[in-house]
């Protein structure tokens, strides 16, 4: 427990409070010098509850009528009047302060050590892809469930087998078969203990052959499926025979070879650099291979600057780029620190981009704005709303130069709105990032609740609507699938329903886009992180001496943010089985908000700027050593908000141009050269 005093310097605190009044009726003037709580401490299990009572206290020790605040480290904790919910394992903090000042000038404050454990472990399952073979090595995976049924990730079992002689197992589970005979494969942890049963088989097999494949000279990037079968003496495929794969290389002009040259799973390979690589397959005594050569991806396009809506007074956030009603092309952006205004731009003459209105609202924040696919209207989320009841803002496009409110929704929404989905008659909007409500907005001037989807234990903040399913980034939680209308799983947008939940190894999804690839036919869901520190790394941005809010005044002050993260890729061909195949990692930067269309991937890179990617065909691996880069462009402005200090906040397509949003800067317009 003694770590824990150290952690709020490296928190992250939600600026929800929850408020609470304490009883102190008939006590005399009182003045509150101190706070206390029940308990001073929490221990919870991850996804478990417990009551914190606060008391407000004078100098004797007699409870003060004095309101609080209470606030917690918001993807960890999550705070409803006195009740806390523990939702990422770890050593967090509460944070309560006094609302009035106290005798110093300053709020009363104490802080509430929380330590959120994991809950013990119940079942340990084993699986195994085939059978074992005599000479053959076969993984095995392990899985240890809690209660609830969920995966503790990170897990380190303690393997064995029944009979050594018989099959032998490494501390990664790999089996390998030493004679004929009945064995168990065991995984252990915690105490619990899975097993498998396997009979050690004699193996048979006289030849090996790889087949598949089958191009010479392949792209950087571009994966190749290879299969290999085991013959007997007969001519005849030995059923279900493991076999494991390898690869070797030989780099390019014979340069110094990279550690990782490519990747290999199954017998699928992708290779990160030019070279020639040789395939190897291996199965009991026997070996097969296949070389291939792979050469540079070459993908690589310029880009010009074809017009700007210069912000330089306020923090510009997300966008959209879309033809209005009326035919004309317009661009509808929000901003921080702006008294609440989100600004409307004419793009139809992309070289000559016209600021046409803004639109003002009671908030601190516009963050997401959002446009209907026809048209229609628009959304607006916002935080930091004068009466605390920020809900969402629907704009009536009908004068697309001009929009005006339409109407405000805050039922069940009173909490800070991050992120929004329309489609043509719904909109899906989240609420305090703890669950999204569906409207009904097919009359914009009276929208109506329908629905809503709260995933247990879980904080969202963006959600992203194909083919009725709703896919919701979902921090620790990872992606959330439910159907809202697909049907399969028996969903409807009145009625939502679960589909599957897949977690990511980084902890901190943030943003997600569901894209069919036509030219791979496969469904991905492109997943990205928001991690907006990078302590421990080797380069932790610059430190806090440096660290000075900007002062427009004088034009002093900023500093460049320090984020990490990357793009995770989801073969989500079979929802229910949905499997991490690739990601977009680039050192030293941390992924936004995410586009892709077209077999491009249109990535808002932070600091990193506005990155376009080369999605085409089957992914796996990092799209970032393939060389499928297409094109690069940070937003550096001297006359900024922070001069010369990139920030790309949302990039997307729109025509034949790419736009992109700079938190320093405001709206860019660039076109992409044809060809490399």
């Amino acid at each position: 427990m003694a770590r824990i005093s150290m952690l709020s310097r490296r928190l992250s605190l939600a600026t929800l409070a929850v408020l609470a009044l304490l009883p102190g009726a008939g006590i005399r003037a009182q003045t509150a010098m101190r706070i206390e709580a029940d308990p001073p401490s929490l221990v919870i299990q991850r996804g478990q509850s417990a009551t914190l009572s606060v008391r407000v206290l004078d100098d004797l020790g007699r409870a003060v009528d004095e309101a609080v605040r209470m606030v917690g480290a918001r993807r960890a904790l999550s705070l409803d009047d006195n009740t806390i919910i523990g939702l990422e394992v770890g050593e967090w903090e509460v944070i309560v302060t006094t609302v009035r000042p106290g005798p110093s000038g300053e709020p009363l404050r104490l802080v509430v050590p929380v330590v959120v454990e994991w809950p013990p472990v119940v079942r340990v399952e084993v699986t195994s892809p085939g059978p074992v073979y005599e000479g053959s090595t076969v993984t095995h995976r392990a899985i240890a469930l809690h209660a609830d049924g969920t995966e503790r990730p990170g897990v380190e079992f303690v393997w064995r087998t029944s009979d050594p002689a018989r099959a032998e197992v490494d501390a990664f589970g790999h089996v390998r078969g030493t004679a004929a005979g009945p064995v168990q494969v065991e995984a252990a942890f915690e105490g619990v203990t899975g097993r498998i049963e396997h009979t050690v088989r004699e193996f048979v097999g006289t030849r090996l052959e790889i087949v598949g494949g089958g191009e010479g000279v392949v792209r950087t990037g571009d994966v190749q499926t290879f299969a290999a079968v085991v013959l007997d003496a007969a001519g005849n495929e030995v059923p279900n025979a493991p076999v494991e794969w390898s690869h070797a290389y030989v780099p390019a002009q014979r340069v110094m070879a990279p550690p990782a040259p490519g990747q290999m799973e199954d017998g699928r390979i992708v290779a990160d650099v030019p070279g020639e690589f040789t395939v190897v397959a291996r199965s009991g005594g026997l070996r097969a291979t296949r070389t291939f050569e792979a050469v540079q991806r070459e993908v690589v396009r310029s880009v010009e600057i074809v017009g700007r809506g210069r912000q330089e007074r306020v923090y510009s956030t997300d966008f959209w780029v879309f033809e209005g009603v009326d035919g004309r092309d317009y661009a509808l952006v929000g901003a921080k620190q702006s008294d609440g205004h989100a600004f409307v731009f004419d793009v139809t003459d992309p070289e000559n981009v016209v600021k046409t209105d803004s639109v003002q609202v009671d908030a601190r924040s516009v963050n997401d704005v959002k446009v209907s696919p026809d048209g229609r209207y628009a959304s607006l989320t916002r935080e930091g709303a004068s009466n605390r009841r920020n809900g969402v803002v629907i704009l009536d496009l009908a004068d697309p130069a001009h929009p005006v409110i339409a109407s405000e929704y805050t039922d069940g929404l009173t909490g800070g709105v991050h992120n929004a989905f329309p489609t043509n008659d719904h909109l899906f909007a989240l609420s305090n990032g703890d669950k999204y409500v569906i409207l009904d907005v097919s009359d914009i001037y009276n929208p109506r609740y329908v629905s809503e989807y709260d995933h247990p234990n879980s904080r969202v903040h963006d959600v992203w609507v194909h083919d009725g399913i709703a896919y919701s980034a979902e921090w620790g939680t990872g992606l959330v699938a439910v159907d809202v209308g697909n049907g399969r799983w028996g969903g409807t947008i009145e009625e939502p329903v679960f589909v599957t939940n897949y977690p990511v190894p980084t902890g901190a999804t943030h943003a997600v886009f569901p894209y069919y690839s036509e030219s791979a036919g496969k469904f991905y869901v492109f997943i990205g992180d928001e991690i907006l520190t990078r302590e421990g790394m080797a380069w932790e941005g610059v430190g806090p001496d440096f660290r000075q809010k900007y002062d427009p005044e004088t034009g002093r002050g900023g500093y460049p943010r320090a984020s990490w993260g990357y793009i995770q890729v989801i073969d989500f061909d079979d929802p229910e089985s949905p499997k991490m195949v690739a990601r977009y990692e680039v050192s030293e930067f941390g992924t936004h908000n995410i586009w892709v269309a077209n077999d491009i991937l249109y990535q808002a890179y932070y600091e990193g700027g506005m990155r376009l990617v080369d999605v085409s065909g089957e992914l796996m691996g990092n799209l970032y050593t393939q060389g499928r880069e297409v094109s690069v462009y940070k937003a550096f402005d001297p006359v900024g908000f922070i001069p010369n200090s990139p920030g790309a906040w949302s990039v997307m397509p729109h025509r034949d141009l790419v736009w992109f949003a700079d938190i320093n800067s405001g709206l860019w317009a660039l076109r992409l050269a044809e060809s490399p």
